[in-house]
């Protein structure tokens, strides 16, 4: 890969409000109510209002447009908008995209947020049923004729490997999901709360595609949520004491596929999010021993693996020791196994709790946060460090 120069965009961005509403399986209401409703919260926790801003940026793959969001939640002229591609990978682009919209003058207040009824709506975990033609969707047809109709079928054939290369079992998965729901146990906002798990609660959950477990993949969660961006200079006069965005990035890998990419030269690493960890480190000029808490997209067990390995937290191989440990505070709201399936916003929402020192597991001293987006796709990353933290 061609070495690139750090860029100049760290430090120039600051989140200065969350919001979120309720978790659920079954909301009772509309996903545009469900944005509406969690914009409106995260604009009240920066003390700003719907007047205030004049950016919005979303995913590709929700169902509420930036016009239409802006329109029910009484904001008025946007000078910027835009939405991001490739589902989960899109997250902490979404920041990404409002930090170079706020740091160049496009915008001053930028909301990104993700509303949808993955429950009760649409099941991303039910499968391919039916798909338009597209040049995107061409890859999907060398799998889905054998039967790797779901995202859990195309993770499995990444994970089969992965254990295979390094002489592990489905056992070495365990240490992610009780880390996860320990954390969610007590998070009162998490949909596992009170429901911790044990290693063989883990053993003894049912099959879904081989290696995978139950227990091994996110759950489908109704819910929205948003979050404010805005200069650091603007959020410190506001409500809550800004996460600054010290670095962020996207990455795709050579010979990328939208969760399918069986064809590169291994299937034990995640080169896409190599791509972000080495802009992250580039830039923010940062490694993994300044990191004091990672939240980390966990819809797949595995792929938490793959990605503390990626960003060098430990040699490849060597993870699930690592979790096991308890090495580094991780997914401290549940992450998506635990707290909420939200396409991995909720996480840059903790990353900010944490900075605050609000979180309901506050890792003390908490000043530099690792957030990732959803791998096996083009994904994205941040670095989010408390105000005055260089």
């Amino acid at each position: 890969m061609t070495l690139r120069r750090p860029d100049s965009l760290g430090g120039r961005a600051a989140i200065a409000g969350i919001g979120a509403t309720e978790f659920s399986k079954d909301s009772g209401r509309s996903e545009l109510k469900l944005a509406v409703e969690a914009v409106h919260a995260a604009l009240d926790d920066a003390g700003l209002t719907p007047g205030d801003v004049d950016g919005m940026v979303t995913f590709t793959m929700d169902t509420n447009p930036e016009i239409t969001v802006a329109q029910a939640a009484g904001i008025g002229e946007l000078s910027y908008f835009s939405r991001v591609h490739y589902g989960g990978g899109a997250a902490c682009a979404t920041v990404q995209q409002a930090a170079l919209a706020v740091a160049n003058g496009l915008a001053d207040t930028v909301v990104c947020y993700r509303a949808f009824n993955e429950r009760s709506g649409r099941r991303f975990g039910s499968g391919v049923t039916h798909r338009e033609p597209s040049a995107e969707g061409v890859a999907l047809g060398w799998g889905l004729p054998y039967g790797l109709l779901t995202p859990a079928s195309w993770v499995a054939m990444a994970a089969q490997r992965y254990l295979h290369v390094h002489g592990l079992t489905p056992d070495d998965f365990a240490p992610v999901a009780v880390t996860a729901r320990r954390y969610a146990a007590t998070n009162p906002a998490a949909y596992f709360y009170n429901r911790p798990i044990t290693p063989h609660d883990h053993a003894s959950s049912r099959w879904i595609v081989e290696p995978l477990r139950l227990l091994d993949c996110c759950q489908e969660t109704d819910g929205a949520q948003a979050l404010v961006v805005t200069t650091p200079e603007r959020a410190r006069q506001l409500r809550r004491p800004p996460a600054v965005v010290t670095a962020a990035a996207q990455g795709a890998g050579r010979a990328q596929e939208q969760m399918t990419s069986f064809y590169r030269e291994g299937l034990t690493t995640l080169p896409e999010m190599g791509v972000v960890a080495g802009q992250l480190w580039r830039t923010s000029g940062l490694t993994p021993r300044d990191i004091d808490v990672a939240v980390l997209y966990d819809h797949f067990t595995p792929y938490v693996l793959m990605q503390l390995e990626e960003f060098g937290f430990c040699a490849p191989g060597e993870a699930a020791d690592f979790v096991r440990a308890d090495a580094l505070p991780l997914n401290t709201h549940g992450g998506q196994l635990g707290e909420a399936y939200l396409h991995g916003m909720n996480g840059i929402a903790e990353a900010v709790r944490q900075l605050r020192g609000t979180a309901v597991n506050q890792v003390e001293g908490a000043a530099q946060v690792l957030v990732t987006a959803g791998t096996g796709v083009p994904t994205s990353g941040l670095v989010l460090s408390a105000d005055g933290v260089s």
